[in-house]
């Protein structure tokens, strides 16, 4: 075969599906530990461990191969192990568009039909690249790329052998793969069950009697059984106590409460109007894809409803399932929406789908209405291509910025600024992921002040997190307590007690105004408190020389175009902690001290001087 051959059977645009996205990733990458979850990823990644429950145990083991590429630190590899999974997601959808063009093996002849399709394949999966909610997956440690590109493949697989079946040629092989990566899917995220029905239905629908095949059911359900076999990872790696081990699943009790996310209370929640409709529009096709890509949605489902009527119904199938576990099985409470909008990352994924056979139909048609009326044809291509490529223009010019995480060190700094908060051998308990996860990662994975004690306080509920400490909770009467079912507001004082006999003790701002601490007083100290064990109520002068050692980049020059709730959160605290100083001081009778550490904090914050005036005006102090 010649150089030229060669390069005539190389696919390009198949290539451009994954290296477009990808680049435009990694522009975006977040450099190091984010907000969420990141920092507990990260940190089980690092140590092969397990996160919070259901252990995500093939994304552990995926991600963990990139941890030793020799750039960044462990989180940006972690990042970086993401936008790949992402942009194999693109090139899921490419394939899936491909192949539903090519129908079931009527390949249409002709260069410029297979331009067509190649190009309106490529610009589809731009489409799902550059979507806002697989977009802010990409740059920063998250399972559902990974998932979404296992869901692409089974779909594949299953368009795959219903050519064969049709043709008679039963190729079993291809259910059984399709199988073996539902059951490997369960390691990336549980939601691979809510496609079953969509799955079984492409299956049945082309012969229902293959229901009654009994054998090949069997050998479908060893295959997922041996795809879910990753979650053996789990226990094996339980019994060699890795850095992060939520809930211990070594033995087959705690396997289960793990995988069966038994550590998460349900919440009951009063169905209304107003809420059902705010859980029906996480799923929202428009933000995702624009007005324009919503219309070329339409065009395609309506122009393709005969060719590709399976692919469709099992899509409608699957936005079903899904909107039924949200809405009816969870009844997701408002506040929490937000997270189940991740799901729906692989019904996207389909939704691009049907775009791309949206611009192929245009494109085709406008193509085939031009050309014998233009008499240069060779601009044809070029213009037909610029059309083709506005969707995913307009989305890259909306959602860049947005998505921008390359300078994100707002988490890290964060962490950073609570360790520098901390004097040596201090124990330092916490609440909430944002006050904890960040904290885990730079101590255990970076390995920075191995001297302090980190505490979270919601886990000290389960007897699995006090194993894990076998030397500070070895003796503790937490564990009577816990036995006992005593609730958290009466643990959190026992353990305070047994921290402070033996070093300072240290709690972060949501510990802070998440429970009342009666017995305890606090001293502030930047970001976090020092507590003290005293009967009367004592009002102790904040340090505030620890904010001249933090780090606040991006906040103080409010250049951080990335904002989540937590990074809101995040900064909403280093302003009120630094108010509260102020205010503190000036309630103290040290007025110098208090107007001068105020009006720092507006030099710092310009958004305080509102509030920084109202407190003046309530302490009687001028500017």
């Amino acid at each position: 075969m010649n150089r030229k051959t060669i390069f005539a059977s190389v696919d390009v645009p198949a290539i451009l599906s994954l290296v477009v996205p990808l680049f435009v990733y990694l522009f975006t990458l977040a450099p190091t530990v984010t907000f969420f979850d990141s920092g507990e990823f990260v940190t089980a990644i690092s140590s092969l461990g397990s996160p919070h429950s259901p252990g995500y145990p093939l994304f552990v083991n995926y991600a963990k191969l990139f941890t030793f590429l020799p750039f960044g630190d462990i989180a940006f590899r972690v990042n970086f192990a993401t936008a790949v999974s992402a942009s194999l997601a693109c090139f899921g959808v490419y394939l899936l568009t491909l192949r539903l063009l090519r129908g079931d093996g009527c390949d249409e002849s002709g260069r410029s039909a297979r331009f067509l399709r190649r190009a309106a394949a490529l610009f589809a999966s731009l489409a799902f690249a550059f979507s806002p909610r697989l977009w802010l997956q990409s740059n920063h440690d998250k399972p559902y790329p990974l998932l979404t590109f296992l869901v692409a493949l089974v779909f594949l697989l299953l368009l795959n052998w219903r050519e064969a079946y049709r043709k008679g040629s039963e190729r079993a092989g291809y259910i059984y793969l399709g199988a073996f990566l539902c059951g490997l899917a369960m390691g990336a995220h549980q939601t691979i069950v809510l496609f079953l029905p969509s799955l079984a239905f492409l299956v049945l629908v082309t012969d229902w009697r293959l229901v009654t095949r009994v054998r090949e059911q069997i050998l479908a359900l060893a295959a997922f059984f041996v795809g879910f076999s990753v979650y053996l990872h789990m226990p094996i790696r339980a019994t060699q106590n890795p850095l992060l081990n939520w809930g211990d699943p070594k033995t087959l009790s705690q396997f289960l409460w793990n995988f069966l996310r038994k550590g998460y209370p349900m919440e009951h929640v009063e169905r209304d109007w107003p809420l059902l409709l705010k859980q029906l529009s996480a799923f929202n096709l428009v933000n995702e894809f624009t007005a324009l890509g919503f219309f070329l949605l339409l065009v395609g489902v309506v122009l393709n409803r005969h060719q590709s009527r399976d692919f469709l119904l099992a899509f409608g199938i699957a936005i079903a399932v899904f909107l039924a576990f949200v809405v009816g099985y969870q009844n997701t409470p408002e506040g929490m929406i937000f997270l189940t909008e991740e799901f729906f990352t692989p019904l996207y994924m389909m939704a691009a789908v049907f775009v791309g056979l949206g611009i192929f139909s245009l494109a085709k048609a406008f193509a085939d209405w031009l050309e014998p009326k233009n008499p240069y044809v060779w601009t044809m291509w070029p213009t037909l291509v610029l059309l083709m490529s506005l969707l995913p223009v307009v989305q890259i010019s909306s959602n860049y910025r947005k998505n921008d995480q390359h300078d994100n060190y707002l988490a890290y700094d964060y962490a950073v600024n609570t360790f520098r908060s901390l004097p040596y051998g201090a124990a330092l308990l916490t609440w909430g992921d944002s006050g904890a996860f960040p904290l885990w990662y730079l101590q255990g994975v970076e390995r920075m002040r191995q001297d302090l004690s980190l505490i979270h306080v919601p886990h000290l509920q389960f007897l699995w997190y006090l194993d894990s400490f076998p030397t500070l909770f070895r003796q503790s009467t937490l564990r009577r307590a816990i036995e006992e079912a005593m609730p958290l507001r009466e643990i959190l004082p026992i353990a305070l007690r047994e921290q402070l006999v033996n070093r300072p003790v240290y709690i972060d701002f949501s510990t802070r105004y998440s429970l009342e601490l009666a017995g305890f007083n606090h001293r502030q100290r930047g970001i976090c408190y020092e507590l003290h064990e005293e009967a009367r109520k004592v009002a102790y002068a904040p340090d505030v020389a620890v904010w001249d050692v933090y780090s606040l980049r991006g906040i103080v020059t409010n250049t951080i175009p990335f904002r989540d709730l937590d990074s809101d959160k995040a900064v909403q605290i280093y302003l009120y902690s630094r108010l509260e100083a102020g205010q503190t001081l000036l309630s103290l009778g040290m007025r110098k001290e208090g107007k001068a550490e105020l009006l720092k904090a507006v030099a710092q914050f310009p958004s305080l001087d509102n509030e920084v005036q109202r407190i003046f005006s309530e302490y009687g102090v001028h500017r």
